[in-house]
């Protein structure tokens, strides 16, 4: 005996409603980029040394971001690190060209997985200065530096 073409068509949609609802029965939460890892103690705290050089660190990893993606210094000498905690993403960092209060030309051209790299700057005038990765600003890893007036 062979199922009439309505009976198959009836068991077809009561299976792709079966499935539509199994979909959205999970627990699961997606997890946000600043999510996916925690950052070092210290990371992205503004400190002064004895000299009057202000330092800080981010990160960045696998999740496209820095941590922290904002921060803010006085005007003044500037020690910025980045460390690179992927495991597979090269990172860069700049400060966006033609963007800032201010032009800051130093920059880390290349973040391999697992390094760190320093830059030295001075900030005079007070507003904000975006960074990013350019290898990744279409996947949203920038920032701002405001240096507070």
């Amino acid at each position: 005996m062979t199922a009439s073409p309505r009976s198959a068509r009836a068991v077809l949609v009561a299976l792709l409603l079966a499935l539509g609802l199994l979909a959205g029965c999970t627990n699961e939460t997606p997890a946000t980029p600043d999510a996916t890892r925690t950052p070092d103690a210290g990371v992205g705290v503004v400190t002064t040394d004895e000299a009057g050089v202000q330092e800080i660190t981010l990160e960045t990893g696998d999740d496209y971001v820095f941590t922290p993606n904002t921060f803010t210094v006085a005007p003044g000498v500037v020690r910025l690190t980045v460390t690179n905690t992927a495991t597979q993403l090269t990172h860069n960092f700049l400060f966006t060209e033609g963007a800032g209060v201010e032009d800051i030309s130093e920059q880390i051209p290349l973040l391999a997985p697992g390094d760190s790299q320093t830059i030295e700057f001075t900030v005079t005038t007070p507003g904000d200065h975006p960074f990013e990765c350019s290898f990744h600003t279409a996947l949203g890893q920038v920032g701002t530096m405001t240096v507070s007036g």
